[in-house]
């Protein structure tokens, strides 16, 4: 999600996880048709191999994103992933529908039961979680493509900092670190505490995926208007060392992407519809709202997300957070 003064951007439902990792993956495989293709990380075996997996409708193209802590392509090291979202590329080309499922959803997940989202990815890796996501909306997944959040501080330094703004005081006893309401530049180290906390927050998770999506959009946005070549080049081999793709995705089909990306007219951010807090196995837990994920999930399949989103009107902002 990209800086352009000519679009427009709707965010869909205030609880769940809204970020902006396909801003980041945006911008940098923009700069990435400037760079060796090969320094991307392919994962094999990332796509379900298994039947029973949703047709194709062939309206328009859907990936499957994620943000991790930890590499997002070694399912051997037993890391959740962070943020979850599927992205929806219209068959007209005039749009990019990003659909955000918040990590604690609680889902079945094939072969295991019920459990967090997040979870599938600790058993299974990508292939359990695209299973997964498939399972919960019915919705064919294309690809798959991962962000390392360990390469915030170099992607962040790579460009000078970036800004965000902060609506209240608030204090992270974890990374004992005090953010005063108003702009704030932050510079690697800062950015991942900013996009970790969740103490002290309302809303906890649910905030500290706005931070994480406010934090991408402002980090994208100025990477796109950076003109340095040397910041650039930094940039470039910090994100490129941070982006995964299943290894279906040939180099013509990043830079396809990225040009579609950046002529992209409308990009819009919602939230798979949430019916309340909930405890399971004695862990906190997300409902989902059955009947809105099914709602939306067909609006994904059936290539009309425009009308779903002006029956659901318009709501939140990456403009500012707590």
């Amino acid at each position: 999600m990209l800086r352009n003064r000519s679009r427009r951007r709707v965010v869909i439902g205030c609880g769940g996880l809204a970020v902006g990792v396909l801003l980041v993956l945006a911008g940098g495989l923009y700069l990435l048709q400037r760079a060796y293709d090969g320094e991307v990380r392919r994962v094999a075996g990332a796509m379900p191999s298994a039947g029973g997996r949703p047709s194709s409708t062939g309206r328009g193209e859907n990936w499957l994103l994620i943000g991790s802590d930890r590499r997002a392509d070694d399912p051997s090291m037993g890391s959740r992933a962070d943020t979850i979202m599927l992205v929806h590329l219209s068959g007209r080309g005039d749009r990019v529908s990003l659909v955000s499922i918040p990590r604690d959803g609680w889902v079945p997940v094939p072969g295991h039961g019920s459990s967090k989202i997040n979870a599938a990815f600790a058993y299974g890796g990508p292939s359990l979680l695209i299973r997964t996501v498939e399972q919960l909306t019915h919705v064919r997944v294309d690809h798959y493509a991962a962000l390392d959040f360990g390469g915030f501080v170099k992607m962040t330094d790579a460009l000078g900092g970036v800004d965000v703004t902060i609506t209240k005081d608030t204090y992270d006893p974890m990374h004992e670190r005090r953010w005063k309401a108003g702009r704030q530049h932050l510079d690697g180290t800062e950015a991942l505490d900013f996009v970790r906390q969740r103490w002290n927050l309302p809303g906890g998770d649910l905030d500290r995926i706005k931070r994480q999506q406010a934090f991408l959009h402002a980090l994208a946005a100025k990477a796109l208007d950076t003109r340095n070549p040397l910041k650039i080049d930094r940039f470039v081999r910090a994100a490129t060392g941070s982006v995964s793709v299943d290894d279906s995705v040939t180099s013509g089909a990043l830079r396809g992407l990225a040009r579609r990306l950046l002529k992209t007219s409308l990009m819009e951010y919602l939230t798979a519809p949430v019916a309340k807090m909930a405890e399971r196995d004695g862990q906190s837990v997300v409902l989902l709202d059955d009947d809105g994920v099914r709602s939306l999930s067909a609006a994904v399949r059936e290539d009309r997300v425009g009308q779903y989103v002006t029956r659901n009107g318009a709501a939140n902002s990456v403009n500012a957070v707590r």
